[in-house]
């Protein structure tokens, strides 16, 4: 693509496209999503709340943060980002040519190549990898005018095997090729906290909502206060949901301490871990939870402003919160005076804040906080150096607080009903309920909530355990980044101690069964591939290092090398990964492989044979 001499003109559907993107109703608008409602107008507002124009507002009322809308635009209309496309979102944003080059070419679903009619995404991930894609492929490409493109998880993986078909146009299309959906396993299960209204509320209703205990917390939390919100976190002991297991009490506390004004609530909703789709079942099945837990958290943080960061492969999510963002506004539960709506204007204050769903565009470094705030302002998708922390300085420089949707949502129960309440299900160590996503080998894949403290073969078992006539080979447990035990390990409890204790981790809550009919290497080699995929390639150790590492995996497996030689360089690289990496993807890219490796004595039989 020719970066200087852009010179001739854009198609009609392409600048119609733009115009739509940015100048949506009359606004500047802000995020991918067309609903006209969530938008940064002229006059400086958003959603109806007032941005102040202290450093965060300036920086929202420049035109960078739409450039990652716009080029979702051009893709939705007409399938590809030409490059007089490409010039004209550059013309109307006052962004380089070159600059606009390099955020389309970081992201997988803006493609830079033409692409006409329909384009299925075909997921050759880890749960779609074991039960085997060969049949869906077919029957894809048996339709002419689709063009078939590999693609890492879709976060579909109950259904398994899976495709996103998409087809651009004045009103995009999107449809999921998948196993046929089905009720989720434990629905209306008395004792259910974070999964009580899926399947049970409407999620598109909210009055349903409401009707089935919606809105309670909201309630407590502006009767109570702020600072009585954040003790009771701290003292349920809820700690992050996404992996890292950071106290969430904590880092509220850090943001509403913060002098600096304004202060901003992001959700990371962009998981794209292979094997996860907690975050989106709630999305889809119980939208406003994910809203409401926002609210409560800008109360008791005192943000302002809160963005919803989106996967780009979750159409239905997307359609759901706005959708119920829309409903929340329209009851007066999202805008300028919320506490006045639930009658506490005069104990809370005047309390104001809105959300807007954000679109990522398929890069699973997006999930990292900080990659998140690039991503939003119109930037490639890059993690930053830390310090500073968001909660210091985070998106448009302002304090910001991340927290991802499985943690949101384990606000709702806590400040309902008190610590003492959710401390009642988990260990000390451990509190409260947690969400798996169990898939691979298991007779009824699908979301499953706990208490901490179950063992790994008791959540196998609620999933059925695995088909008749097979027996449990290996578990990966946390994702691609996570780690493998075995079939002697299924006493495991799920506590964080535990699974530390062990060596492995609980991570997202990933549970990928492998019989043992697995090709556990082809699994490695296709973990090692999903790495080199998705670095970012910022830092040398994971640019270099993810490389190495599946090249030597691939030797290993073909035998066409000296294995003590290509062990050890696994051992160097891995290593030098997770000390060197400027972010959790190099640092946790060898977890997996090297519990493997470890646990199940790979590659040691082809090692004693070597010279």
């Amino acid at each position: 693509m020719d970066l200087h001499l852009i010179s001739n003109d854009p198609t009609d559907a392409e600048r119609e496209a733009v115009h739509a993107a940015l100048d949506h109703t009359g606004a500047n608008h802000t995020g991918a999503n067309h609903t006209g409602a969530n938008h940064t107008a002229r006059d400086g507002t958003a959603g109806g709340v007032a941005l102040r124009a202290e450093r965060g507002g300036q920086a929202i009322r420049s035109q960078r943060h739409l450039l990652l809308g716009a080029l979702h635009a051009l893709v939705d209309r007409v399938g590809w980002i030409s490059p007089e496309g490409l010039g004209y979102v550059s013309k109307r944003l006052g962004v380089a040519p070159a600059e606009v080059y390099g955020v389309a070419s970081f992201y997988a679903m803006l493609p830079l190549t033409p692409r006409t009619g329909p384009v299925a995404h075909l997921c050759v991930d880890l749960s779609c990898r074991l039960v085997g894609n060969d049949a869906l492929r077919k029957r894809l490409e048996r339709n002419g005018n689709t063009t078939v493109v590999e693609a890492p998880c879709l976060g579909v993986c109950e259904r398994a095997p899976a495709a996103l078909v998409t087809t651009p146009g004045p009103i995009p299309h999107h449809q999921l090729y998948a196993a046929p959906a089905v009720p989720l396993a434990q629905q209306g299960q008395p004792g259910l906290v974070l999964l009580r209204r899926v399947g049970v509320a409407d999620p598109a209703d909210i009055d349903s909502y409401r009707a089935h205990g919606g809105y309670a917390a909201l309630r407590r939390a502006l009767s109570i206060g702020p600072v009585e919100v954040l003790r009771e976190l701290n003292e349920a002991g809820l700690v992050g949901r996404g992996g890292a297991a950071f106290p969430t009490g904590r880092k509220w506390e850090a943001v509403a301490r913060q002098p600096n004004r304004p202060h901003y609530v992001v959700c990371n909703a962009d998981e794209s871990e292979p094997g996860t789709f907690k975050d989106r079942i709630l999305m889809e099945e119980d939208p406003f939870a994910v809203i409401e837990a926002m609210t409560i958290a800008a109360f008791a943080t005192g943000c302002e402003r809160g963005w919803i960061y989106l996967r780009g492969e979750y159409p239905q999510a997307r359609h759901r919160l706005e959708t119920a963002i829309v409903a929340a506004r329209a009851k007066g539960l999202l805008g300028l005076d919320i506490s006045s709506q639930l009658g506490f204007a005069e104990t809370a204050g005047r309390f104001g804040f809105d959300i807007e769903v954000f679109r990522g565009a398929g890069a699973y470094i997006c999930g990292e906080e900080t990659a998140i705030f690039n991503s939003i302002e119109g930037y490639r998708g890059e993690p930053r150096a830390k310090p500073p922390f968001p909660v210091d300085v985070g998106l448009f420089g302002q304090p910001t607080l991340v927290n991802n949707v499985e943690t949101l949502v384990n606000v709702l129960p806590i400040v309902q009903a008190g610590p003492a309440a959710y401390r009642g299900q988990g260990t000390e160590a451990s509190p409260g309920p947690k969400l798996f996503c169990l898939s691979g080998s298991v007779r009824r894949p699908g979301l499953y909530e706990v208490g901490f403290g179950a063992t790994l073969g008791q959540l196998i078992e609620l999933a059925g355990g695995p088909p008749d006539g097979r027996s449990v080979q290996a578990v990966l447990l946390g994702g691609a980044a996570g780690s493998f035990v075995g079939p002697d390990q299924l006493d495991l409890p799920l506590t964080f101690e535990a699974t530390r204790a062990t060596g492995v981790t609980i991570g997202s809550g990933v549970v990928i069964v492998l019989d043992d009919r697995a090709d556990l290497i082809d699994f490695l080699r296709r973990i090692a591939a999903f790495f080199r995929d998705e670095s970012c390639g910022q830092c040398v150790p994971c640019r270099v290092g993810t490389v190495r590492q599946e090249e030597a995996l691939v030797r290993l497996s073909s035998k066409v090398s000296n294995p003590a030689t290509d062990l050890a360089l696994l051992g160097e690289v891995g290593q030098a990964m997770r000390d060197a990496s400027i972010c959790g993807l190099g640092q946790t890219a060898w977890n997996a492989i090297e519990s493997a490796i470890e646990r199940f004595a790979l590659f040691q039989e082809s090692q004693e044979r070597s010279p």
